[in-house]
């Protein structure tokens, strides 16, 4: 087991805060912690009994929320569980995709994934990341993407999403380097998660592809943390296509992603 803090020391279990808490990246994350020594307060927009009854046989104490985190109540409604306890670790995971053309798409599921993915995520993270800061001390793991490092024909909001993850957490690690608060961003590629049928890419190539095991993704990202990495991307596949998108032109990189998530291209 890692020491993350001086409350372990203190004979105090430390506290994480996990989003999507229920399944895939998020769940491994807050098993991980959870058998590290944390309690935990997870959320997602779904139930999340099954995981609770996994994470307390860790020997964990676990306060769920079921809500959802693209609005302002959901969030309140998470910051509420937390009643003020200080947090040493957030894993700020909850997100999801939307596949399609984006003139196609409904707007209002767009605008919900970016309240997902963008608002709700800085909103908990500001008030979290806030009583970090003052106390000196804590751990705040993004969930980005390899998508955000490309154009995202198909899946245009969602990569645009996590474009945004991924730069915002390079700026908040930088403001936050002399204050004894570490950030670190994991991306991911293609994960064997509820990803893909929640956001319809099923009869995608990508949808169809090969994908990373969620618990390996985790530990990666996990470790990744624990060391005080700014970034890490999850396996090697993936790190060979994160270093071709750095000098790929865009056009040719929006084409490339077409080929994968265009619908019927599986």
């Amino acid at each position: 087991m890692s020491d993350l803090s001086a409350t372990a020391a203190e004979g105090v279990r430390p506290l994480a805060v996990v989003t999507g808490a229920s399944t895939g990246i998020g769940y491994e994350l807050a098993r991980l912690l959870a058998d590290d020594g944390h309690d935990l307060v997870v959320a997602a927009d779904t139930s999340l009994a099954e995981a609770v009854q996994t994470f307390e046989s860790l020997g964990a104490r676990v306060d769920a929320v079921q809500a959802d985190l693209a609005t302002a109540e959901g969030v309140a409604s998470l910051v509420a569980c937390i009643a003020g306890r200080p947090v040493d670790v957030l894993a700020a995971n909850a997100g999801h995709g939307l596949g399609h053309a984006f003139l196609d798409q409904d707007f209002a599921e767009v605008a919900h994934l970016i309240d997902t993915n963008i608002t709700g995520t800085l909103r908990l993270v500001h008030q979290v990341g806030r009583a970090m800061r003052e106390r000196g001390r804590g751990r705040i793991l993004f969930t980005g993407s390899i998508a955000g490092l490309m154009p995202g024909s198909f899946q245009a909001a969602y990569n645009g999403s996590k474009a945004f993850i991924d730069s915002f957490s390079f700026a908040l690690r930088n403001e936050l380097k002399d204050t004894g608060v570490s950030v670190t961003v994991l991306m991911p590629g293609p994960t064997d998660t509820e990803f893909f049928a929640r956001a319809g890419l099923e009869d995608t190539a990508v949808g169809q592809g090969r994908k990373m095991d969620p618990a390996r993704v985790a530990e990666i990202g996990y470790r990744a943390m624990l060391r005080g990495d700014g970034d890490v991307v999850a396996g090697l596949g993936n790190k060979l296509q994160a270093a071709a998108a750095a000098v790929t032109p865009q056009s040719a990189l929006a084409e490339m992603h077409r080929k994968q998530a265009e619908p019927g291209a599986g």
